[in-house]
């Protein structure tokens, strides 16, 4: 392990709260840290804030009051760059301007030692860019914490195109030592967190505009029916609204405005109404005191069915509906319905009850069709998505209704679209991820650690793919594609030699 050792000192530039974050990570485990702000008189508030944060640790009984004041001892604000010269390393934590970080690594070069490692920051820039006026770029690397920095364990660590490997594996043991789970990458827009997770928020919106659910029940389907911590309506409302759409458009930006990473419509007018989320006390919901939160549109109770009949078998997650069905008490009978090759529940009125395959309900020959939505666990769902063809009765309606109701399931009904709300999410973000991996960006392991600490995945989209099987997902994205044609749902070519080696295994 090559990490930099605690009697080093580390710098930190920039004082806001992920300076701050950074500088508290630094000073916990056991480094002399000095702090520097431009602004006159930040760096020693920002010090100062530092310590009351000890002081809440030893509140909590996290750290004692003498490692408090041991810690204390060891930071200190600089008043001007050239404080910074005996640093081991420097990590930048200013504004997301690319000019502005050139502008400082191209000074830093002039103070630091010549093995000095120099860390940006950044959540959206090229670090190859930034590093790429120094004489030096070799040093350079990304460290990209995530906020807060003190209790969330990811870093991401960034090689520039011009990065030094010993540099990379410097940063990777330092974060490491510092009790992080470093991942590393390859210096792509968006790096590994914010480039596989924009469908989360992109597919979301995207349902919106359709008018295919209200935010809330987008939120509902997504958080309770595959496990995902928070809806996306919710989660751009945590992070700010303007964050998560600057996000978005750099990334698309980044990728030569790629169809697959458009912004959305709607999210841009929101932010232009000043309507920021939690910090503004309005985004998607209503903060304000008192306001009462909008509830997702849930179905009313219906009767359960006494019987269905299985045709075929079921794909995927959706397998185990079977046992569930008969541990409710209801009846599964073999349904022998000539020319249908897809797993299928008949329900009584004779509606066909379907997994989403990336074809809206309504296109399909039969008619009376009901799709429901993918869950990564059904037993541990608490809500269902379903969505009925034109042809589909109340009465057809209501016994897919009862069924679930009878596994225990809330469930939503929604405007029949191509791969409904969960599917379409994540099966895009299976695409990212499967491409990110394939063209080298990280190692599989490390795409699935970033997703789950970075962004509280239930679990990661490469061991998504090998639940699923990729040529599931390569059929619902090409579907898509064909419903909606123009580049947005196109599945990766990486995904589709994956389906083929599995097909190569089978």
């Amino acid at each position: 392990m090559t990490a930099i050792g605690t009697s080093s000192t580390v710098a930190v530039v920039g004082t806001g709260t992920m300076g701050q974050g950074i500088a508290q990570v630094a000073l916990v485990a056991g480094h002399p840290v000095r702090l520097y702000d431009t602004a006159p008189g930040r760096a020693g508030q920002a010090a100062g804030e530092v310590v009351r944060r000890l002081d809440r640790l030893v509140e909590k009984g996290r750290i004692t009051a003498d490692e408090r004041d041991a810690a204390r001892a060891r930071l200190s604000p600089a008043d001007t760059l050239g404080e910074l010269d005996d640093a081991a390393l420097v990590i930048e934590a200013i504004l997301e301007q690319l000019p502005a970080k050139q502008e400082l690594f191209t000074a830093l070069e002039d103070i630091v030692a010549a093995d000095c490692l120099l860390a940006t920051n950044t959540s959206s820039l090229s670090v190859t860019a930034v590093a790429g006026r120094l004489r030096h770029p070799g040093r350079c690397v990304g460290m990209h914490f995530f906020n807060p920095a003190p209790l969330l364990p990811l870093v991401e660590v960034i090689s520039g195109f011009a990065t030094d490997e010993a540099a990379a594996v410097l940063a990777y043991d330092t974060a490491a030592a510092w009790g992080k789970t470093p991942v590393r990458c390859t210096d792509t827009p968006g790096f590994l967190v914010n480039r596989i997770a924009r469908p989360f928020y992109a597919e979301a919106l995207r349902v919106y505009e359709e008018r295919v659910a209200d935010p809330a029940t987008i939120d509902a389907v997504l958080r309770d029916g595959t496990g995902f911590r928070m809806g996306p309506f919710e989660l751009t409302d945590l992070i700010g609204q303007d964050v998560n759409e600057a996000v978005t458009h750099s990334v698309w930006q980044a990728f030569f405005q790629d169809p697959k990473f458009t912004p959305s419509l709607a999210q841009r007018r929101l932010v232009e109404s000043g309507l920021h989320g939690r910090k503004a006390g309005r985004g998607w919901f209503d903060y304000s005191e008192g306001a009462a939160r909008p509830e997702p549109r849930t179905a009313a109770p219906c009767p359960a069915p006494a019987s269905v009949g299985l045709h075929a078998k079921l794909p995927g997650p959706a397998v185990v509906l079977r046992e569930l069905i008969e541990e409710a008490g209801i009846k599964v009978t073999r349904d022998r319905t000539p020319g249908e090759s897809e797993g299928f529940l008949r329900l009584p009125g004779g509606a066909c009850l379907a997994l989403t395959n990336g074809c809206p309900a309504t296109s399909n020959a039969y008619g009376k069709y009901i799709r429901f939505d993918l869950s990564l666990d059904y037993r541990a769902a608490t809500r269902i998505a379903l969505a009925a063809s034109a042809a589909v009765c109340e009465a057809d309606l209501a016994e897919a209704v009862g069924l679930f109701q009878a596994l225990g399931k809330q469930v939503s009904v929604i405007e029949d679209v191509p791969g409904m709300i969960a599917a379409r999410t994540i099966a895009m973000i299976i695409d990212f991820a499967v491409d990110a991996a394939a063209r080298g960006v990280a190692a599989p392991e490390d795409i699935d650690t970033a997703m789950r600490l970075g962004v509280n995945y239930p679990g990661g989209p490469m061991e998504w793919v090998e639940r699923l099987g990729a040529q599931w997902v390569w059929d619902l994205l090409d579907s898509m594609h064909h419903q909606n044609p123009g580049g947005r749902y196109v599945p990766s070519w990486a995904l589709r030699r994956r389906a083929d080696l599995e097909e190569q295994v089978l």
